[in-house]
């Protein structure tokens, strides 16, 4: 989501009376790949770029692919394929043993459902949303790169005379697994068509409940990682970093005016017994995927024995002490550790060094 927004700053930040552009996105990957389907990236008529496709092997060629796209006012795909261990015929020198298929999309300005602007009501959602994309049509080349997004009501399903039921079972199949698909359909009117149904969630929200000087350290990795901050403490007593890098600040009473999603992390981390008691047993009620408490484990069994809570360190959401075992001692590095753990959790991963998982390093579909 960090990415998208860096796209869209430079998107609005662009006179498109003197530049064009055009959008590279990765809409297919088999094997390897350094990014994963869903990494985009801007391109200018002038020869620069926002954002990225690969680990920097691509981004030379797809650079003056978008320049073509924006030329010839035509969407296209390319297949990167190294699979055979050929780099050296792609002239990219890739070295990913994978194989990369690329949409490169010119970018109408004037169009206000372009692909951008698309990007824009996904990131304004606090839910996932859902994005259609043409990437092959038998006999029909202008609507390669034609794209629709699709909200959480399921509205606005008329998609080139696409039977609604046929794309409603992608869409809700997209959205269960929490992954992109590619899908071969024939419309009604039979002809066929290839086409990315991606999913999109919303930005990871991060509640902190502390106003010490160690929330400075994770207000800045959480920034770092495009997280959407929330900050829960005495607010006189915060530093003026945390108000910079934080949506929104609160007094301890306010915790119950922060709107929670699924895509909620809640950090007790206010080095103060009285305040994590008064507020945990709201944070446990609220559903959360992750709620993390900072402190060793015997603070943690005191709580759970002042509240009278049986079994808390068996809740499967509830995670004390809290951050992976990586040896943290600084803030920074105990912010780090927390951080991993987050998205290890959202993730679907146990945080082991990746030299010891059996199979691929993603999923792979």
């Amino acid at each position: 989501m960090k990415e998208i927004r860096r796209i869209l700053e430079v998107y609005d930040n662009t006179d498109h009376q003197s530049e064009k552009l055009a959008l590279a996105s990765v809409v297919g990957v088999e094997e390897s790949s350094y990014r994963r389907i869903g990494a985009r990236m801007l391109v200018s008529s002038n020869g620069q770029w926002t954002g990225g496709i690969s680990g920097g092997c691509l981004e030379g060629d797809a650079l003056r692919r978008s320049q073509q796209a924006i030329f010839k006012n035509q969407s296209s795909t390319v297949v990167y394929d190294t699979l055979d261990d050929e780099d050296n015929a792609l002239g990219i020198g890739l070295g990913c043993n994978g194989k990369i298929e690329v949409m490169f999309t010119p970018i109408d300005p004037n169009d206000k459902e372009n692909q951008i602007e698309q990007l824009r009501q996904a990131v304004q959602k606090s839910e996932p949303t859902i994005l259609l994309k043409v990437i092959e049509n038998e006999g029909n080349k202008k609507h390669i790169g034609k794209s629709l997004l699709i909200d959480a009501d399921l509205n606005h399903l008329d998609f080139l005379n696409f039977s609604s039921a046929t794309i409603m079972t992608a869409i809700q199949e997209t959205r269960i697994k929490r992954r992109p698909q590619l899908i071969d359909i024939e419309n009604e009117s039979k002809d066929r068509y290839k086409i990315l149904v991606e999913y999109i969630r919303p930005e990871t929200k991060l509640v902190i409940i502390g106003d010490n000087y160690d929330v400075i350290a994770f207000v800045g990795i959480a920034e770092e990682l495009g997280w959407e901050i929330h900050v829960v403490g005495r607010k006189k007593k915060m530093a003026k970093a945390i108000f910079e890098k934080s949506k929104k600040v609160y007094e301890y009473e306010e915790y119950d005016q922060i709107s929670i999603n699924e895509f909620t992390a809640v950090v007790l981390m206010s080095h103060d017994f009285t305040h994590d008691k008064k507020l945990l047993p709201l944070i446990l009620k609220q559903n959360l995927p992750y709620v993390g408490m900072l402190g060793p484990k015997k603070r943690m069994i005191k709580m759970q024995s002042d509240l009278n809570i049986d079994n808390l360190d068996n809740l499967n959401f509830f995670y004390s002490p809290v951050g992976l075992d990586i040896g943290a001692e600084s803030p920074e590095e105990i912010a780090l550790s927390i951080a991993a753990e987050i998205v290890s959790v959202f993730r679907k991963r146990d945080g082991t060094p990746l030299k010891f998982r059996k199979g691929a390093i993603h999923d792979r579909y």
